[in-house]
């Protein structure tokens, strides 16, 4: 029996996208939530590629080149620590690649983006009930069970913002 190949983690690439866009929606399927999934290759080519992009991106690819797993982060911000950290949005691998070190080395790469850099901290969240939460543990991470996180969106965040601009504070931009 042969030992899985181990994939190469590099930057994600233009002619990368598409596969990237299409394990993202995997990923949304896994996640029980498909018809949230609203992502296209034109889009994530623009946040990906634009001349000051805000989100950066690495896959893990086979022996032949292609992406079997991606990681998709950005940069946040320690008000107390005074130093940046990354923030990872979506990790995913392709159920055929899970078991050759894929997340692992996605995850290893990021780490050391933070090293390099002086950053302090590699933060994500995750659904309570992916398994992957004993992979997480099993390599230091801690779960923040003091934080709670809130999202605004939808009807919530456009009322919020309706009261900026009836305040007129609405920042250029």
């Amino acid at each position: 029996m042969t030992s899985p190949v181990i994939p190469t983690i590099r930057p994600a690439r233009p002619e990368d996208v598409p596969a990237v866009v299409a394990m993202v929606h995997e990923l949304a399927e896994y996640e029980r939530a498909p018809d949230q999934c609203h992502l296209t290759t034109e889009q994530l080519t623009s946040a990906l590629f634009s001349p000051a992009p805000a989100l950066y991106g690495h896959v893990a690819v086979d022996a032949h080149d292609q992406p079997v797993g991606f990681a998709l982060w950005f940069l946040n911000f320690s008000t107390w620590a005074g130093v940046h950290g990354i923030y990872l949005e979506d990790l995913y691998v392709r159920p055929t690649a899970r078991g050759t070190g894929a997340g692992r080395l996605l995850l290893a790469t990021l780490a050391d983006i933070c090293v390099r850099r002086g950053y302090r901290r590699l933060e994500w969240s995750m659904l309570d009930w992916n398994p992957a939460a004993g992979f997480y543990a099993s390599i230091g991470a801690e779960q923040m069970s003091e934080w709670v996180s809130y999202r605004l969106s939808g009807d919530a965040l456009r009322h919020l913002a309706g009261q900026a601009a009836a305040a007129g504070t609405r920042p250029n931009g």
